[in-house]
Parts: structure tokens; C-alpha cells; sequence
């Protein structure tokens, strides 16, 4: 249930993105950005875990910074699995939407996730 609430946050993520920044980012429409960000999800599962293995010095030196570049090479690679109907303009947008999309995952996480996990908890003690 979490990974689809996660999935469901991520394509209006994206439809925003759209909206806002029309010129650098294009979708189809909402199920072009509900794939996407289920293919985005199957790629962070698959990928970003070799990516980051691959990487782990710089991103040590770095101090966990290029986890940023990581995720928008997986936002890149969704912007060629997609084809036209999800596009990104280059890698610097895509690093912009990967912090981006970062932050506000945070903030829903923090808010909106967290705060009723922690209200299950002490209803059940």
C-alpha cells in the first residue's frame, strides 16, 4: 500500500512538474506520469542499488551528494524508457527535478506519512 501511495505522490509530482516547467518537462497526461513513476519505482529497486554501488567512492567524497546525480540518472533513464509521451530536457533539469522531487518527498514524508505511523503506535499500546 505504501509503494503505491509513494507511486500515486510521484505522478502528481511530475504532473506539477509539467505544469511549471512546460518548456523542460513534457508528459502525455496523468497515466503517462503514473508509468513513469512506476517505472521510475522499478528502477530505484533495480538500478540505483548498482548505481550507488558502482559510485561509492565519490559519493562518500562527496558526502552522500551524488546520490542526487544517481537519481537523476534514473530519472533519465525513465525519460528513455518512455519515450515520447514522458521527456526531460537535459541532465541538468533532470538533476533539478531529482532534488526537487527529493525535498518534496521529504516534506509529504515527514508530514503526512510519519505523523500517522507514529498515531498507529500509540493506539495499539
Amino acid at each position: 500500500m505504501r509503494w503505491l501511495i509513494g507511486c500515486l505522490i510521484n505522478a502528481v509530482l511530475f504532473m506539477a512538474f509539467a505544469g511549471y516547467f512546460h518548456e523542460s518537462f513534457y508528459l502525455t497526461g496523468f497515466w503517462a506520469a503514473l508509468q513513469a513513476s512506476i517505472l521510475l519505482s522499478i528502477l530505484n529497486v533495480l538500478v540505483r542499488p548498482l548505481l550507488i554501488l558502482f559510485t561509492l567512492p565519490v559519493t562518500v567524497l562527496t558526502m552522500g551528494l551524488f546520490l542526487f546525480v544517481i537519481n537523476a540518472i534514473t530519472l533519465e533513464l525513465t525519460d528513455y524508457l518512455m519515450g515520447d509521451a514522458f521527456e526531460i530536457s537535459g541532465f541538468g533539469m533532470a538533476l533539478f527535478f531529482a532534488v526537487l522531487m527529493s525535498l518534496v518527498n521529504l516534506v509529504i514524508q515527514k508530514t503526512i506519512m510519519d505523523p500517522s505511523r507514529s498515531a498507529n503506535r500509540k493506539s495499539k499500546k
